[in-house]
Parts: C-alpha cells; sequence; structure tokens
C-alpha cells in the first residue's frame, strides 16, 4: 500500500497547513455550514434514478492525467442533467488533482447530493467538507481504524452529512459501523492498484442485506452494472470511465440513456 501510504503522510501535513491558513471559526462562517444537506442514500434508492455517481476526477496515481483542465461548472451540470442520482468530487490536489473549489463550484449550480472524496484523516476536514458544500463524505477504511471510523461518522452526522464508508476486502468488514449510511467497494486492489470487479461480488455476500451498497471504480460497461444490481448494488461510482471523453458529461448521457433502455427492456 505505498500509494496510500505517501497520501496519507502528505494528507497529514496538508491538514496541519489548512488549520493554520483556515481555522475551524472560519470554516463555521461558511454560507453551506448551516444549510440542509441533500441525502445521498435516500437518492441512490430512489425508483426513478439509476445510481450513477458520476465523478470529477481530473488525474489519479494508477492513471497519471486524465482530463488536467476539465470545466467542473459544465461537467457537473451536464452530468445531472444526463440523469445521475449523485455527484463524487476529488478535492485531493497533489494526488488527484483536485480542490475544495472544485466542490464548491459544484454545489454552486446543483441542487443533488455530493460526495466529498479525498483521504479524511482528522476531524478538521469534516467541519472543511460542510464548509465548502458537501452533503457526504468519504471515509477509507484501509487508513482509519474502527474508533476513528466511529468518531468521524458520528461528527458527519451532527453536522448533517451522511457517510460512504469505503472496503476493499472481507478482512475490513469488523470496521463496519452500523450508523455509516452507505458502504462502498473499491474494485481496485491497493497493493497492486489492479482492478477486479468480482471484489464487489465477493464482499456482497458478506454485507448485511440492508445496507445501501455502492461499487467504485472499474465500471466501464452497463452489463458490470446489471450485474452488480443483481447483487444487491444500489450505487455505481463512474469517474475514470466518464472523465477520459474531451466531454464527460455527454459521455455520462450516453451511458445512462442506454443504461435506462437496457433497464426497460
Amino acid at each position: 500500500m505505498k500509494t496510500l501510504t505517501n497520501i496519507v503522510e502528505h494528507k497529514i501535513i496538508e491538514v496541519k497547513e489548512r488549520k493554520a491558513l483556515y481555522p475551524q471559526p472560519l470554516l463555521e462562517r461558511s454560507i453551506y455550514f448551516k444549510a440542509q444537506s441533500v441525502s445521498l442514500s435516500k437518492y441512490l434508492l430512489r425508483p426513478d434514478k439509476n445510481g450513477i455517481i458520476a465523478e470529477i476526477k481530473k488525474q489519479s496515481p494508477s492513471l497519471g492525467i486524465i482530463n488536467k483542465y476539465a470545466n467542473v461548472e459544465k461537467i457537473s451540470i451536464g452530468y445531472m442533467q444526463a440523469g445521475a442520482s449523485a455527484l463524487s468530487i476529488l478535492t485531493d490536489k497533489t494526488f488527484f488533482g483536485g480542490s475544495s473549489e472544485d466542490l464548491t463550484t459544484a454545489r454552486k449550480f446543483n441542487f443533488c447530493p455530493i460526495l466529498r472524496k479525498d483521504f479524511i484523516i482528522d476531524e478538521y476536514q469534516i467541519t472543511e467538507a460542510k464548509s465548502i458544500g458537501a452533503d457526504a463524505i468519504l471515509l477509507i477504511a484501509a487508513i482509519l481504524t474502527q474508533a476513528k471510523i466511529v468518531q468521524f461518522t458520528d461528527m458527519a452526522h451532527s453536522l448533517g452529512m451522511e457517510v460512504l464508508l469505503e472496503l476493499h476486502g472481507p478482512e475490513e468488514l469488523d470496521k463496519v459501523y452500523d450508523r455509516v449510511n452507505v458502504v462502498g467497494v473499491n474494485n481496485r486492489n491497493l497493493n497492486t492498484m489492479k482492478l477486479d470487479i468480482n471484489q464487489s461480488i465477493i464482499m456482497s455476500t458478506l454485507l448485511p442485506k440492508h445496507i445501501v451498497k455502492v461499487s467504485e471504480s472499474g465500471i466501464e460497461d452497463i452489463d458490470t452494472i446489471i450485474k452488480l444490481k443483481s447483487h444487491g448494488y444500489n450505487g455505481f461510482l463512474i469517474g475514470s470511465n466518464f472523465m477520459k471523453h474531451p466531454q464527460p458529461d455527454l459521455a455520462c448521457k450516453a451511458f445512462i440513456k442506454q443504461l435506462n433502455l437496457q433497464s426497460v427492456n
């Protein structure tokens, strides 16, 4: 997990710097801090939606530059007009090319659930997520203890946000906190960085049936989504498959149109 270790080590330094630049009382003055959040879990279960969480990701450690000059305003609006259930915005700058400003831009132009996709290791980042307009935060089991997951989940809830807890394998099942709103399964192996959709299939048999489930990474075709739905998945996080196109929003629109057609048939 060298990549993940490097990210966390850098994130510790980054959070310390951001605390100095933007103290918590300043974050709490944001116009978004007392705003009502939009429920990610409810949107994923809506019968008139398809469960697609469309992601804005400009680069990644595994793929390098994907779409460096992506227009967040245009893409986020296009994703929602295409029929996506929610948005996922990468806010890590060093490794993923994102920023807090990207999420705030998406919030300004869209009424929908917005997931802050980052590496949360400190309560400060949860306050920050609320201040920039996020409705939900990502907690990664691989970098957090069970105690931290409980602490961070309860704090997010106290601020009106939901939590997507990301797992990678059966060895992390003991970290599931029954108050998390959504459980995600990342199909990317953090040791090899390889993708395997079967990871979601395996985990589906081990997770409680009542939990809202999201499959993350490596989803590139409609048949995969249909297969994942048959295994109890409610959400499907898609980033690279859209972002690698010159116009990600149009790629998302074509994908969802095809998904809706096959769902009817």
